[in-house]
């Protein structure tokens, strides 16, 4: 209403482009303020026939989008590689972002070839300054091996020893600093200090916590250009998803509270389909994102199998011996919400280990462990046939069983955890690949990202983890560019188990990314009251 008994008729069409720059604005006194990305929410107002003016700067701004649109970059000529379609396409992008002046995050599914992509572009720029990369630890080998392999005039410095002031010093066009996040960590001021030329986070979910001072280092950063490459954008909520564009298109999403009441909260709790959809329209311009199926017609095919284990009597009642101690436990417990959440926790993971095998609560137990006969027989089917297999745990303890269990039948092993080196992490990579060890023990957290371990066409997953989006990376050391055989992935499962709500959690949670990126549902994180129903459910 205008008053005076006046009203204005607001198309359909009009309606829907004000209410996206509702979503964004950040409403003042005087009017509104928008972050200047916004900018393409404007340009579509003005090509549905509005009139939009602006400033000088916005104006310039404005151009500068238009000129990224029309940028055609040349992939470099040093570069050793014949993309593919999907690649070339890749690398445009991130060159129309960086000509752009705005991040990039490159989210494609695992084993598409993000690092390919981002030397691409790392090498498109370098002769303007020197380039930083922060990778997992086991993966800053990879990057130099590559580099070396597609870009061999970019100078690869690993990021380490005592002179690392001389280091960054010294820095200059065409060098490549990689560097661990632990090592962003702690030596985050000197970092900080450098002005670089490109910025990639690579496996960028190790800054998902906005509390971390891993995080807090990475947005320190200053840099002409920021990428971020991820598998999974968001692994459990879309808290993860604010802090990552906060390193990229810093105010893009506005303050984390506004966000949370905005987006999180009408997506996560609500399932409000268009929240969702405003927030997907948002971002959709700064992520690229292609899955194997869309892009790999020749990727052999992969097939998921989960084995449901059912314990004999004996193992069943010592698990069911525990779950009840933990309800007792829990029951009597009158702490701080906080304190029981953790001490909730602590109960969930004694009966996840008591599912993987009895010795991992009472060492001296004779009890058997189903599962530990289950991955016999499996182990024996696959060597007579010739095969090779991952496997997946997240308790080093139950690697250690396992390690056990094969030494006393002479089957040969390569072996991966937290505490492995970096160099022994490489060789022991390259050894697999080369045919010494019929089986690779990997604990899920050091070896779930980064790695190309296609020699194996096998994967087991020992032991079920909340989010399928890391196990589904783990799987994707298999399963990417240069597997030549179908690949099949076995979950052993403890059948009546606390395995199995964790499985069925998994439907309900498969790949949170999907929400924003190919249009699924969103979950949130479990609150204290839903983790007890999983201990006291039998």
């Amino acid at each position: 209403p205008l008053g005076n008994g006046q009203f204005l008729t607001l198309s359909r069409e009009l309606r829907t482009r004000l209410d996206d720059l509702n979503a964004i604005a950040d409403k003042k006194k005087d009017g509104c303020r928008l972050h200047p990305l916004a900018a393409l929410h404007m340009n579509a107002l003005r090509a549905d026939g509005a009139r939009v003016s602006g400033d000088k700067a916005w104006n310039a701004w404005l151009q500068k989008a238009r000129q990224a649109r029309a940028y055609c970059p040349v992939l470099p000529s040093t570069l050793q590689a014949e993309l593919r379609d999907y690649q070339s396409e890749g690398f445009t992008w991130l060159a129309r972002l960086a000509y752009w002046g705005v991040g990039a995050c490159l989210a494609d599914d695992m084993g598409l070839g993000k690092t390919l992509q981002a030397l691409s572009i790392i090498l498109l720029r370098a002769a303007a300054g020197p380039t930083l990369v922060v990778a997992p630890t086991s993966v800053c080998l990879n990057w130099q091996e590559e580099a070396k392999r597609f870009a061999p005039t970019l100078n690869i410095v690993l990021f380490g020893g005592r002179n690392r002031g001389k280091l960054l010093a010294a820095l200059g066009p065409f060098d490549v600093l990689v560097a661990s996040y632990g090592l962003l960590q702690h030596e985050s001021q000197a970092l900080a200090a450098a002005p670089w030329v490109t910025i990639v986070l690579d496996e960028a979910q190790a800054i998902k916590n906005r509390a971390t001072k891993r995080s807090r280092a990475a947005m320190a950063l200053r840099g002409d250009f920021r990428i971020i490459t991820t598998g999974t954008p968001i692994e459990n909520h879309l808290g993860e998803l604010w802090n990552l564009f906060q390193f990229l298109n810093p105010g893009l999403l506005g303050p984390l509270d506004r966000f949370q009441k905005r987006f999180a909260v009408p997506i996560e709790r609500d399932g409000r389909r268009d929240i969702r959809l405003k927030l997907k329209k948002l971002v959709q311009p700064f992520i690229l994102r292609r899955l194997k199926s869309e892009v790999l017609d020749e990727l052999p095919p992969r097939t998921e199998v989960t084995l449901k284990v059912q314990m004999k009597r004996q193992e069943r009642a010592f698990y069911e011996a525990i779950r009840q101690r933990a309800v007792e436990t829990l029951h009597n417990d009158g702490g701080r919400p906080a304190e029981k959440h953790v001490r909730i926790l602590t109960e969930i993971t004694r009966l996840r280990r008591c599912c993987c095998n009895p010795r991992l609560i009472l060492p001296g137990t004779t009890i058997p462990s189903a599962k530990l006969e289950e991955f016999g027989r499996i182990v024996e089917e696959l060597l007579e046939g010739g095969h090779k297999a991952l496997v997946f745990s997240q308790f080093v303890g139950h690697l250690a069983l396992i390690r056990e269990y094969l030494n006393k039948r002479a089957v040969s092993y390569q072996y991966l955890d937290g505490a492995t080196p970096a160099n022994q992490r490489a060789r022991r990579v390259a050894a697999f690949q080369a045919g010494t060890g019929d089986l690779f023990l990997i604990s899920l957290k050091a070896g779930g990202v980064g790695l190309n371990l296609t020699a194996a066409d096998y994967v087991i997953h020992l032991d079920p983890w909340w989010n399928p989006a890391v196990e589904d990376q783990a799987s994707d050391r298999a399963h990417r560019i240069g597997q030549q055989r179908p690949v099949t992935v076995y979950r052993l499962v403890a059948e009546n188990t606390i395995e199995e709500k964790i499985v069925a959690l998994h439907r309900a949670k498969k790949d949170l990314a999907a929400s924003l990126l190919e249009g699924g549902n969103l979950t949130g994180k479990m609150n204290s009251q839903e983790l007890l129903e999983l201990i006291v459910q039998p």
